[in-house]
């Protein structure tokens, strides 16, 4: 899986959205589940299931064996914080018609765009995001002077 692209798409008054088939694909099993995520503000992202479970587990057991060996005793506030987060950062769905998507209820407002509203879907390479258009725009322009070095890092 290797996701690159952009598409502009509108939410229909019901909260949906028709996800690029090419990209709906490579996120959601046979059955159409997939996770949706809150990235950023204004962001969301789309995650195979397997794909997501693994990553979270592994950050879970590693976050475990800290608690476990003590490294974590005077960090608790910070687990909490972490633990209110992770409660609040996902929730499985599942695409309609194989492509459509109905954002969760408790993700509309974190994305920032109302019904009739347009997003931009981009691929993330290992994943896809749901951009709120004006803060799209403002991660490329702060983002896009970076990217031949950030290539040159990640290629090398």
């Amino acid at each position: 899986m290797f996701l690159t692209g952009e598409f502009k798409r509108t939410i229909d008054d019901r909260f949906r959205l028709q996800l690029p088939p090419e990209f709906a694909s490579e996120v959601s099993d046979e059955d159409g589940d997939l996770i949706v995520a809150k990235e950023r503000a204004g962001c969301l992202s789309l995650w195979k299931q397997d794909d997501w479970q693994h990553r979270l587990d592994s950050g879970i057991s590693l976050l475990r064996q800290k608690i476990d060996s003590g490294r974590m005793d005077q960090r608790w506030g910070d687990v909490q914080r972490l633990g209110r987060l992770l409660s609040t950062r996902h929730q499985q769905a599942r695409l309609a018609n194989r492509s459509r998507l109905l954002i969760p209820e408790g993700f509309r407002q974190f994305l920032g765009v109302p019904s009739g509203g347009e997003v931009v879907i981009v691929g993330a390479v290992i994943c896809v995001e749901i951009w709120n258009p004006e803060i799209w725009l403002e991660v490329l322009k702060q983002e896009m002077p970076d990217f031949g070095d950030l290539f040159k890092q990640l290629t090398q």
